[in-house]
């Protein structure tokens, strides 16, 4: 082993940084590397840590923030000062919104005459990230402790702001003499009282229904042991798509992406509970599925999320598992019954929901190509969705095996986001196949990030439901007579970009063209491969609609 030149040697401020972020567990760091954050990366990869270089820093945002959430672990984005921030604004607002724990390790010109000068903390807290800096050589590595230590116990994006005559500075301690780093304590325990009275509610319950979402991935075991001693059936947010997949009494999604079962029975609960869910709009149809007769409970690690976006009766602050394994309960049937188990097992999916088939000779319909793609991919898959007309269908009709099987980048509703989401998701799930599903917009906005797909060799399936337009747009705006030429291309061809980059291609108008994808699950899976999927462009999407009713 050749002995490293620099051992002898007192480190600076950025490559201390560094070398403390690796020891404190950050083992992928992703970014676009420039001088101002170019020492830092390097002493993290010195440190262990694996650096993934994306092509864009927004793809970049996106990926730390979807390896976060599949991986259950840090998130950690690496950009150079001022244009490398505000490159990844868009996937730090995204990720801010969704309360990912992440690390945003910043670059920062302090000179206001600098051409990179910008407000960067300012930036930070004005899409709802924690703006934090690194503020001398002798407070350096307290600093990092404190912010990861607010992003993994607060659960909170945190832009680390490292100015660039500080990062130059010596650090005083040797690479071997960098102290370790504790990690956070857990959460405060719940409130007895609180406790007591979920118990109560859920007791006096006769049809309860359990929403969970991302902030109870974790508590899947006590959710489930709790909901079968009060009878409730479990419903989820998109965020938290597949967390009781395989349980009988599961109806899936609940809002907008609900089959009809699923939001009949929601709508008729006597009593529904969002567990680390903020019961927002997408989730609650507007709050239509929230009957007028219903109690409404809350349990969330923040007590400032209860009751923000959906009246409640009851919130109680606490860690979701906590709060859960808490509750004391009587043994009741509550919501279930052998009829409505029959009921749940044969028509809560939607690819068991009788439909018009609109394909034709040069267009498929994208349920039948997402029911086709079902049955077609393994079931060890973990899908990354972008945004868009499209994405009820992928997020539907696509099965994923567990709560990690599906990436959700949508509090913002960026388009775009798509392809960064599932390649951060593939590194976080290395033994599952990667599936990408793209509207032709959000294809086409982060098309530069298929280069990184192709130089990871991943093996990860691209799906491009290729309407030619914006199809949220088309549809909200067609039927008022306005024209639509702002949002109406012409067809790309997909399947030709994806050769240029280097994956495997095709073009899908039929479901019998998928005959290649087998061909390609069949093989070496040497390269990427790229769907363009023809679909059909004639109606908006059922969710779409009941969204732009405000329904």
């Amino acid at each position: 082993m050749t002995a490293d030149p620099g051992a002898d040697r007192a480190v600076t401020v950025a490559e201390a940084v560094g070398r403390a972020l690796a020891g404190l567990g950050a083992d992928h760091v992703f970014g676009v590397v420039g001088s101002g954050n170019f020492l830092l990366t390097n002493a993290m990869i010195a440190g262990g840590a694996r650096y993934v270089a994306a092509r864009h820093e927004g793809g970049a945002a996106t990926m730390a923030d979807a390896y976060a959430r599949t991986s259950g672990r840090l998130g950690v984005l690496t950009v150079h000062q001022g244009c490398g921030l505000t490159n990844a604004m868009t996937g730090i607002t995204e990720a801010a919104k969704s309360r990912t724990p992440m690390l945003v390790l910043a670059a920062e010109a302090t000179t206001p005459r600098s051409n990179f000068y910008v407000d960067q903390a300012a930036l930070a807290c004005s899409v709802g990230a924690v703006a934090q800096r690194v503020s001398s050589a002798s407070s350096a590595i307290d600093d990092v402790v404190r912010a990861v230590r607010r992003a993994t116990g607060e659960r909170r994006t945190v832009v680390l702001n490292l100015p660039l005559g500080v990062q130059a500075q010596p650090a005083g301690l040797r690479p071997a003499e960098l102290p370790p780093a504790s990690g956070p304590g857990g959460p405060p325990p719940p409130d007895p009282q609180a406790v007591r009275a979920l118990a109560s509610a859920i007791s006096g319950a006769r049809r309860p229904v359990f929403i969970a979402g991302r902030g109870a991935r974790h508590a899947r075991a006590e959710l489930e042991r709790l909901a079968g001693r009060c009878g409730a059936l479990l419903a989820t947010s998109a965020a938290a798509n597949g967390l009781f997949t395989g349980n009988p009494w599961s109806i899936g999604i609940s809002g907008g992406f609900a089959s009809p079962l699923a939001a009949d029975l929601i709508s008729e609960a006597d009593l529904v509970i969002g567990w680390g869910c903020t019961l927002n709009m997408w989730t609650t149809r507007h709050g239509t599925l929230i009957g007028k007769a219903a109690t409404v409970a809350q349990v969330d690690l923040d007590a400032g999320a209860l009751g923000v976006h959906q009246p409640i009766d009851l919130g109680v602050t606490g860690d979701v598992a906590a709060v859960a394994a808490a509750v004391t309960v009587n043994e009741s049937p509550g919501y279930r019954s052998p009829e409505l188990a029959a009921r749940i097992a044969a028509s809560v999916r939607w690819r068991d929901v009788p439909y018009q088939d609109d394909s034709g000779e040069q267009r498929i319909d994208p349920r039948t190509l997402s029911i086709r793609l079902d049955d077609l991919l393994p079931r060890e898959r973990v899908i990354g969705v972008d945004s868009g007309n499209f994405m009820g269908y992928p997020s539907a009709y696509l099965s994923v095996p567990d709560e990690r099987g599906f990436c959700f980048t949508q509090a913002f509703q960026s388009v775009g986001l798509g392809l960064a989401t599932a390649i951060g998701a593939a590194l976080a799930a290395p033994s599952r196949l990667p599936v990408a599903a793209l509207g032709d917009g959000g294809a086409l906005m982060g098309i530069c990030e298929l280069e990184t797909v192709c130089r990871l060799r991943l093996p990860m399936v691209i799906v491009v439901y290729n309407d030619s337009g914006y199809g949220a747009e088309v549809h909200h705006f067609g039927p008022g007579g306005h024209p639509l030429d702002t949002v109406r291309f012409p067809d790309t061809d997909f399947a030709a970009i994806g050769r240029g980059f280097g994956c495997t291609a095709l073009t899908v108008r039929r479901p019998g063209q998928l005959t290649e994808l087998t061909n390609w699950l069949n093989g070496p899976r040497d390269t990427p491969l790229l769907i363009d999927a023809k679909v059909t462009a004639g109606r908006g999407a059922w969710w779409l609609e009941e969204a732009f009713r405000g329904h």
